[in-house]
């Protein structure tokens, strides 16, 4: 129950001993743990990272066990599972955090599960389920691209005629989503589940034959409500003239100078940024919902955050002191101006901006990124940094050592170190650029009490993806082992990227939906189709495509 492996091998050897047989070890006294461990998650009385704890210790128990089983013959009998599950991260993105705990969570509960990892395509996804005669398939995914793949996915298996339920998950999807774009492609079951703390209950009543029914006409009548819900709100558009008409009109005096122009590489050591981890989101990747400091003295979550803490740190001080993963950036600053809603750098390279559409009813201004670059002789920043340099090698180290605690520890420390690459370099920009001063404390910088800002392509003020391919090829960010993927998600996936914008008025905004007249005008910009513009700016539509 407390996870603790320090003797796993001598205790699994001690209770072989005592059943006789090593089947029996697991079904019974390990099985019985995990069920108590299942049951007190479920109840809310014990937390992920205990679980997740207590998983590696049956799965390390399991691998001293399985020499003798198979010297008995006994392994095709290991334990009968109460349902198998195929789960993947949908092609074209690269993260696996939710999804990999998800996986451990439905193991600690008994599950068949067979992980296929990252970018796999909707073939391989569904030529593995009906190999295997899986009971669900479970799609995961982070950038808003993934949504396509996941709907692509389900209309497969309706091609196909498999009937198994579809699971959604990843940050990047919700129930509406699910309710409006990918249910409708499929006739079987499709289900969002919010996070690892819902999905035994989800699968449990889907695997149930008696409450299967029941739970299935529930999500489908909640699933149409929300599609009636959807088609009902009816958000007025300005015309995209009136839009620009309407755009922040700033004032452009004493525009700054950037120390230097053109891109540098920049190779931070880890201690360094460790000190500009904002902790808060990694207990919140561990599913501890809270602020840190304050969540360490939480009555009911404190004591998991507390020992959670201190597993990080300890792993920190391991991978800083010998070198585990490594932190490399590239970043730099260009003459640049406007032209309409576009950025355009001195040596030609553009960045087509959106703008805000919505009828806001008021004298709000709608805006646009490009607002805050001057008409002429301006400057903005790009940077694109990662502190994954070996994340997946070091993941894959502990995994193949049965624990999965420390693997999916690896993969959040990480992300929040390059987070904290982000925010260090951002502080160095600034005070080298434009904004003297002492130095912030990491709450001044979590509150982003600072001018400027530096918004990622993928995000609300920019949410197009694709011109992360520009801003690559501005930084040459390959050369410093950065890459993208066909739906331009980061590799590493512990990544950050995007412009530095140094107007005392800038802002960070949402573009929110927008007009078929933007969206045609933008794909004039940028040179594509509009039906291509379309699937990528798709969670934007302000209309039907």
């Amino acid at each position: 129950l407390h996870g603790e492996v320090a003797y796993i091998e001598a205790d699994a050897e001690e209770a072989r001993q005592k059943y006789g047989k090593p089947l029996q070890v697991i079904e019974g006294p390990l099985m019985d743990g995990m069920r108590v461990v299942g049951d007190l998650f479920g109840a809310g009385k014990m937390f992920l990272p205990q679980v997740v704890k207590s998983a590696r210790a049956m799965k390390r128990a399991v691998a001293y066990l399985e020499p003798f089983m198979l010297a008995e013959k006994e392994a095709s009998g290991v334990r009968h599972a109460r349902g198998k599950l195929v789960l993947a991260t949908v092609k074209g993105d690269v993260h696996d955090i939710g999804k990999n705990i998800v996986g451990v969570v439905l193991g600690c509960n008994n599950y068949e599960v067979h992980d296929l990892g990252v970018m796999v395509p909707a073939d391989r996804i569904l030529d593995t389920a009906v190999e295997l005669g899986a009971d669900a398939v479970g799609l995961s995914g982070l950038i808003t691209p993934s949504l396509d793949e996941m709907v692509d996915v389900a209309k497969e298996m309706t091609r196909r005629g498999i009937e198994i339920p579809l699971l959604i998950g990843g940050a990047t999807t919700s129930k509406q989503h699910t309710a409006v774009r990918i249910a409708p492609a499929y006739s079987g079951s499709t289900v969002h589940v919010l996070d690892a703390s819902r999905v035994i209950g989800v699968v449990s009543d889907l695997f149930d034959a008696g409450r299967r029914p029941k739970f299935d006409s529930d999500n489908r009548a909640l699933q149409e409500k929300l599609r009636a819900q959807h088609t009902s709100v009816k958000r007025e558009m300005l015309p995209l003239d009136a839009a620009r008409e309407g755009r922040w009109r700033v004032d452009f005096d004493a525009l700054p100078k950037p120390p230097f122009t053109g891109a540098r590489t920049i190779e931070p050591d880890l201690k360094t940024l460790s000190e500009y981890i904002d902790w808060t989101f990694f207990f919140h990747a561990w599913e501890l919902k809270g602020k840190y400091p304050a969540i360490l003295d939480s009555p009911s979550q404190g004591a998991a955050a507390r020992e959670l803490f201190g597993h990080a740190q300890e792993l920190l001080g391991e991978i800083e002191s010998q070198g585990l993963l490594h932190a490399r950036g590239v970043y730099g600053f260009w003459p640049a101006r406007t032209d309409g809603d576009d950025i355009v750098l001195e040596n030609g390279v553009r960045f087509p901006m959106l703008r805000q559409q919505v009828d806001h009813g008021d004298d709000k201004p709608y805006l646009s990124l490009a607002d805050f670059v001057a008409p002429a002789d301006d400057h903005i920043g790009a940077f694109a940094v990662t502190a994954g340099l070996g994340v997946d090698e070091l993941a894959a180290r502990f995994s193949a050592e049965h624990d999965d605690y420390r693997a999916i520890m690896t993969k959040a420390l990480a992300d929040r170190l390059a987070e904290a690459f982000a925010e260090y370099l951002h502080e160095k920009v600034r005070r080298d650029w434009y904004e003297a001063g002492p130095k912030m404390s990491n709450e001044d910088l979590v509150r982003e009490r600072y001018r400027g800002i530096r918004p990622a392509f993928g995000y609300p003020a920019c949410p197009d993806h694709t011109e992360k391919r520009t801003l690559f090829d501005l930084l040459g960010a390959r050369s410093i082992g950065m890459e993208l993927t066909e739906t331009c998600a980061m590799t590493p996936t512990a990544a950050v990227a995007g412009l530095y914008f140094a107007h005392p008025q800038s802002r960070y905004f949402m573009v929110g939906k927008i007009g078929r007249d933007q969206v045609t005008d933008y794909a004039r910009r940028k040179g594509m189709t509009v039906a291509e513009t379309e699937r990528w700016l798709r969670p934007n539509l302000g209309y039907e495509s």
